[in-house]
C-alpha cells in the first residue's frame, strides 16, 4: 500500500496539492451544521434553521455546475478569488442577520446569494486528473482524495457545533468562513498543478448533462446520495428509539470509518475490470449492504452492519469519478465532476427528507426502507444506462490512445 501512496506524494506539486485541499475541502463540511447550530442557538426554531441550511445547500448544488463551467473557460486562478469573496461577505452577511434577528425572509436571500460557493472537491479533482489522466495513479490520488473528504465530514460537523455550543453562536460559521479563505488562497497558490484551459475548447455552450453516459452517473449518484442521507436521519431515530440519543455519533462514524479504510485500501490496488464493470459491482454491493440496517435489533449491531455498508461507499466514489475523467472532455471536466456533486447533494437532501416523512409516519426502522428503495432505483438506473456507458468510455480510451 505504502508505494502507490508514497509514489503518488513525490509527484511535483502533488504534496502540497494534499495539504491545501484537506484545509479548502472543511468548510464545506462545516457550513451547512453551522448554519442550523447557529440559528437554533440564536432562535430555537428548527424548522428555520434547517429551512435557511437547505437554502444555502440546494443554492450551492444548482448554481455549483455553472461556476464550474465559467472555472473550464477561464481557469481556476481567475474565477476562484472572485466568486469566493462574493461567497465569504455573503456568508458574514447572513451572520451579522442572524445576529441582529434581522427578519427571516432577508436570512434565506443571503444564504440563496451565499451558495455562490465554489465547489471545492471538483475543483481538486480536476487538478488531480490534469496530473495523471489516463495513468494508474489517478486510481490512487482519487482514493486518497474520497478518504480526505470523509476526514472533512467526520471533522467538519462536530468541530462546526462544538464551536457555537462553547463559544458563541456564530462561531462555528465564522471559523468555516476562515477556513474557506485560507484554504482557497493556499490551493489558488499551488500553480503548479492548475488545469490549463483547453484552447479552442473552453466555451460549449451546452451542458454537460447532455454528453453521452453523465445523466447515468448523476441520476446514480443522487440514488447514492439519498441512501446516505437517509440513513443519517434513520441512525438519530433509532438511537432516540433506543433511549439513547448520543450513539448515532458512533453508529455514524462506524459507516464513515468504514468507506475510509475501504478507501485507503482500495487506492492501493490496481483493478484490470472494465471501468464501467467496476462502477456496477460498486452500484450493485452498495444497494445490497443498504438492507443491513434494517434487520439491526440494537445500536450495536447497527453500528456493524454500517460498518459493512461502508465499505463499498468510498471504492465506487472513486471508480465513478475516474469513469467521468474518461466520458467527459478535459475542456469541460470540472463542470462534470461538479454535476455529479450536485447529484449527491441533491440526493442525500431528499433522502433525509423521505426518511423523516417515512419515521414520523412509521417509525424509526421504516427510515431505513427509504436507502432499500433507493438502492433498487440506483441499480435500475446503471443496468439502463450501462450499455451507453461501456461504449462511451470505449471510444473515449480510444480516440484518447489511437
Amino acid at each position: 500500500m505504502a508505494n502507490h501512496y508514497r509514489e503518488l506524494l513525490t509527484t511535483p506539486g502533488a504534496t502540497g496539492l494534499v495539504l491545501a485541499s484537506a484545509i479548502a475541502r472543511l468548510p464545506q463540511a462545516m457550513i451547512g451544521i453551522g448554519i442550523i447550530t447557529m440559528l437554533v442557538e440564536q432562535t430555537g426554531v428548527y424548522w428555520l434553521a434547517g429551512a435557511v441550511a437547505g437554502t444555502f445547500t440546494l443554492a450551492n448544488a444548482l448554481i455549483g455546475p455553472y461556476i464550474s463551467k465559467l472555472v473550464d473557460q477561464r481557469g481556476q486562478s481567475r474565477v476562484l478569488p472572485v466568486v469566493t469573496t462574493f461567497s465569504i461577505g455573503m456568508l458574514l452577511a447572513l451572520i451579522s442577520a442572524v445576529y441582529m434577528r434581522a427578519p427571516a425572509a432577508l436570512l434565506f436571500v443571503l444564504a440563496a446569494l451565499a451558495g455562490t460557493m465554489p465547489s471545492m472537491p471538483s475543483m481538486i479533482r480536476a487538478r488531480w486528473t490534469q496530473l495523471f489522466r489516463g495513468k494508474p495513479q489517478l486510481h490512487t490520488a482519487f482514493s486518497l482524495d474520497t478518504v480526505l473528504t470523509e476526514l472533512a465530514y467526520i471533522i467538519g460537523p462536530p468541530l462546526a457545533i462544538g464551536l457555537s455550543v462553547s463559544f458563541f453562536a456564530e462561531a462555528g460559521p465564522l471559523v468555516a468562513v476562515a477556513l474557506l479563505a485560507v484554504g482557497v488562497t493556499a490551493f489558488l497558490l499551488q500553480r503548479q498543478t492548475e488545469p490549463q484551459v483547453v484552447v479552442g475548447h473552453a466555451r460549449h455552450t451546452g451542458s454537460t448533462l447532455r454528453i453521452p453516459g453523465v445523466p447515468t452517473i448523476v441520476l446514480a449518484l443522487l440514488a447514492m446520495g439519498a441512501i446516505g442521507g437517509s440513513i443519517d436521519v434513520a441512525v438519530v431515530a433509532f438511537a432516540n428509539a433506543q433511549d439513547w440519543p448520543a450513539s448515532a455519533t458512533f453508529i455514524l462514524a462506524a459507516y464513515a470509518f468504514g468507506s475510509l479504510v475501504a478507501g485507503l485500501t482500495f487506492g492501493a490496488l490496481r483493478v484490470s475490470l472494465p471501468i464501467e464493470k467496476q462502477f456496477f459491482i460498486g452500484i450493485l454491493v452498495t444497494a445490497i449492504t443498504g438492507v443491513l440496517p434494517m434487520f439491526s435489533p440494537d445500536v450495536y449491531v447497527l453500528s456493524a452492519m454500517l460498518f459493512i455498508a461502508g465499505i463499498s461507499f468510498a471504492p465506487t466514489m472513486v471508480v465513478v469519478m475516474k469513469l467521468g475523467t474518461i466520458i467527459i472532455p478535459p475542456s469541460r471536466i470540472t463542470e462534470g465532476l461538479t454535476w455529479m456533486t450536485t447529484g449527491i447533494s441533491i440526493g442525500v437532501a431528499l433522502g433525509g427528507m423521505l426518511a423523516g416523512l417515512i419515521i414520523d409516519a412509521c417509525g424509526a426502522r421504516a427510515g431505513f426502507g427509504v436507502s432499500i428503495f433507493a438502492g433498487l432505483v440506483m441499480v435500475s438506473v446503471v443496468l439502463i444506462g450501462l450499455r451507453t456507458l461501456s461504449a462511451v468510455s470505449t471510444r473515449s480510451v480510444e480516440s484518447a490512445y489511437p
